[in-house]
């Protein structure tokens, strides 16, 4: 609607997206008062609602605002004005009520880090905040974790409990006031405590610290002396508890792995403040400004050459990259202004098992692995682990999607009239919900492996059927019947006699992108992973295909090869390497190869082995990418098994970062250029030739068939000179430059593939794309048309270069992550686009 100027009108403006818990109705009072406007603003379940009265003039003025200069935590997706009768009765402007009758709609706010204000009032002496461990403001604190229901209201979160003292309650009903119907305020005198416990070995509690008001030093203070002295400390933070100790003490880091029984996987790690990260990572512009946002996630930076003088190294064995993350609640600032050293900081939980939430639990799951807890009274509605992220090409790319971040709500360009959800993969679980114009997907769950996952899984659900009364009228899920989600979606369906729809997990990867950015025409896409169920019933993980909400054509993947012992070829790599090595190599031969994981078995073993192989028993047939990387990581000697997932892959990306800097020497880029191009390891992928695919059809000739197969890359053939020009090279750094070699026939292969269809957009999905050498090289290809490595790795070196390169071929996939955390939105997007369809053409 247009507002025509000159004369006295009144509207209301009905606003949806990110609008609660983010200082919006404050905001709106504001402008409203200063430009003598009457009226209201309140929440109520589709977001917020305006009235406004007064000069035309001045209500374009509030409109602009709103459109252009936001508060900084909101995000309008939708503004609707619409002119109404003008009430004589209204003198004033308010902030009315909330209502609650209707079903919500309204995007919840994530939660967010401590802003600069309350940091200057938290460590002012004179202010009423010193020192207080929960101070927060309408542009900070939590949100998503504290809350029950929606509206986002104080009596509807667990703040509800917490009278407000006469000064918290004068900030509160202030316009004027940056706490202005800030939900969660509170101070020392009517807030949240902390309360430490020290833990004796036979898990008694031996003493305590309580905090009394206007003092919590010496309740830190004590949590600093056990930190001092070696100790592992839980400690509540907004949305669990994390695991914490000196991460430059490297017997408490040694002494938490040994008690968590995590091996080698690496730790984050929280520093001071973004200067202390700075002597630990490096970074671009864009990382720091990433690491330092309102999110404070999880950041995967470049170690500095010197990290080990700063924190010690079993923080993140073996591989180039650290997680690093800054204080995100006053309580963690008030701990490391005393501390003043980076801590190691993980999420507090038993391997595999969702976050902690309650201190019974910390005692009772994990009681042998902690010396103290730093706990509070103010409860965690909503479990929610730390983000993490990394920058690619100087975007934003997020891995696990969590705090700060989620719940994601992604506008829909057409409202539903079916409510939608989508269960998502069995590893990395979300969920998806989409109903009227927003699809909303919720915080990482986990791999849903147990039970204890499995009910957060549920509980997760209950969080949102409760926030929104949200029950769906469809369910999509993978196509793979032992999937817990797709079990459970399987049992609702029948139960509530609901339509299920089944999407492949590689299509799913690629819808997502297509959700994040709203896409409608076809792509070019690579969806590269480690499993999956593919539907000739093998497991896929390297399709490269067209795809748009329709449908999917497959132009290209690896050829299959054997898992011996099924998922033990996952946790034993050296199985996959077998396999491969056997299509080409005697049992003898294979003996006899120097490879580290091969000469740790026994010959009767291998020759189990490959009688298994040989005839086809307990194999599972597969074409991951995932799994290539851990046949060439084994082969290299990088591993044996593998310890965590992704290790592989990570390994592989740290050795050709070595590679790379190798090259920066002339002497050396000679030598290396010798071993690249004598075995042609570069341009093995791309030299396989394309054979058939699929079964053909009665009167189907076999010409047709080859011309319409995808085409089949030959992976045993580059297992085969990878193993060849082992021995025959001398290079010192052989290893880091066969991983080189190996990610830049990987680019080369999408780089040729894209090039068949040069008119389409190009989508890098699946979790083998987080390796950010893989895709940075894949980038500066389509980007320069150069395949040349040299010239590749010049850009690559250059960061001003490659950050200049936005590549509008390429789509971004924005918050939504490529990993299976991203599953249940592609779910979604396609059940979406067929609803969508099938609407317009009835």
């Amino acid at each position: 609607m247009t507002i025509h100027q000159g004369y006295r009108q009144q509207v209301r403006l009905n606003i949806n997206g990110i609008v609660q818990g983010v200082g919006f109705r404050p905001f709106v009072y504001r402008l409203a008062t200063e430009l003598n406007l009457v009226g209201s603003v309140l929440n109520n379940q589709q977001g917020v609602c305006i009235h406004l009265q007064g000069l035309n003039t001045d209500i374009n003025r509030v409109v602009h605002q709103l459109k252009v200069n936001p508060p900084p935590l909101a995000r309008i997706d939708k503004l609707m004005i619409k002119e109404e009768a003008i009430d004589r009765d209204l003198t004033q402007f308010e902030i009315k009520t909330s209502h609650s009758e209707d079903v919500a709609v309204v995007s919840i706010s994530a939660d967010k880090s401590t802003c600069g204000d309350c940091l200057l009032e938290m460590r002012d002496p004179n202010n009423r905040h010193y020192l207080y461990p929960f101070t927060n403001c309408t542009n900070c604190g939590p949100r998503y974790s504290i809350v029950k229901q929606l509206p986002y209201d104080r009596v509807n979160t667990s703040m509800a409990t917490f009278e407000m003292c006469d000064d918290c309650a004068h900030a509160y009903h202030d316009p004027l006031n940056r706490r202005y119907h800030a939900q969660p305020v509170s101070c020392p005198n009517c807030g949240p405590q902390i309360r430490y416990s020290q833990i004796n070995s036979d898990k008694t509690i031996t003493s305590n610290a309580n905090a009394k008001p206007h003092n919590s030093q010496h309740v830190l203070q004590a949590v600093v002396n056990d930190l001092n002295q070696g100790k592992i400390i839980a400690i509540k933070g907004l949305g669990g508890f994390h695991l914490i100790c000196d991460a430059t003490n490297a017997k408490a880091v040694n002494t938490l792995r040994l008690r968590k029984q995590r091996k080698t996987k690496p730790f984050a790690v929280m520093a001071v403040d973004i200067n202390q990260a700075k002597q630990i990572v490096s970074g671009s512009l864009k990382e720091w400004q990433i690491l330092n946002s309102a999110e404070k996630p999880i950041t995967l930076l470049k170690k500095r050459d010197d990290i080990a003088s700063t924190i010690c190294d079993d923080i993140a064995p073996g591989i180039d990259t650290l997680g690093v993350f800054l204080p995100y609640t006053p309580l963690h600032y008030l701990l490391l202004d005393l501390f003043k050293k980076p801590i190691v900081a993980t999420s507090a939980n038993k391997s595999s098992m969702p976050i902690i939430t309650d201190s019974q639990n910390i005692m009772s799951q994990l009681g042998d692995v902690i010396d103290g807890i730093l706990d509070h009274n103010r409860d965690i509605v909503n479990a929610c682990d730390d983000s993490v992220v990394q920058v690619i090409n100087d975007e934003l790319q997020v891995i696990r999607l969590a705090r700060g971040y989620a719940p994601l709500s992604i506008p829909l360009p057409h409202s539903l009239k079916h409510a939608l959800l989508g269960v998502g993969a069995q590893q990395k679980n979300t969920q998806c919900y989409a109903f009227n114009e927003n699809a909303f997907v919720s915080p990482y769950i986990g791999d849903l492996f147990n039970l204890e996952t499995d009910q957060h899984f549920i509980k997760t659900l209950s969080t949102f059927n409760r926030l929104y009364q949200f029950n769906p009228e469809q369910i999509i899920t993978d196509k793979h019947p032992t999937y817990s989600s797709s079990q459970w979606a399987a049992k609702q369906a029948d139960l509530h006699q609901l339509p299920l729809a089944k999407v492949q997990h590689h299509y799913a990867h690629v819808l997502s992108v297509l959700a994040a950015n709203n896409y409608q025409h076809n792509v070019i896409a690579f969806s590269f992973d480690g499993t999956g169920l593919g539907d000739n019933e093998q497991l896929w993980g390297s399709e490269c295909m067209v795809a748009d909400a329709d449908g999917f054509e497959l132009k290209a993947h690896l050829n299959s090869f054997k898992l011996i012992g099924g998922e033990q070829a996952i946790k034993q790599p050296v199985r996959i390497l077998l396999a491969l090595l056997f299509e080409s190599m005697t049992i003898e031969q294979v003996m006899s190869l120097p490879i580290n994981a091969i000469q740790q078995m026994d010959k009767s073993t291998i020759t189990n082995l490959h009688t298994m192989w040989r005839n086809d028993t307990a194999c599972i047939h597969s074409r991951s990418m995932g799994r290539l990387f851990d046949a060439v990581a084994v082969a290299l000697d990088l591993i044996v098994q593998n310890d965590f997932e992704a290790q592989s892959g990570m390994l592989i990306e740290t050795y050709a970062n070595e590679a790379i800097k190798s090259l920066q020497s002339p002497q050396n880029q000679v030598n290396a250029l010798d071993l690249l191009t004598l075995q042609r390891l570069d341009q093995t992928l791309p030299d396989a030739c394309p054979v058939p695919h699929l079964s053909m059809e009665a009167n189907t000739s076999k010409d047709q068939v080859l011309n319409k197969s995808p085409a089949v890359f030959n992976t045993a053939l580059l297992i085969q000179q990878l193993v060849k020009a082992l021995p025959e090279t001398s290079s010192d750094n052989k290893q880091a430059h066969l991983c080189l070699a190996f990610i830049n026939s990987i680019a080369d292969m999408v780089y040729d593939i894209a090039n068949q269809s040069s008119h389409l957009k190009v989508v890098l999905c699946g979790g083998v794309f987080q390796n950010k050498l893989l895709n940075e090289l894949v980038r500066i290809k389509l980007t320069t048309h150069d395949t040349h490595l040299v010239s590749n790795l010049k850009t690559y070196a250059n960061r001003s270069e490659i950050n200049a390169m936005k590549n509008t071929r390429i789509l971004p996939s924005h918050k939504v992550p490529i990993n299976d955390s991203g599953i249940s939105v592609g779910q979604v997007w396609y059940a979406y686009q067929q609803l969508n369809r099938s609407q317009t053409q009835h």
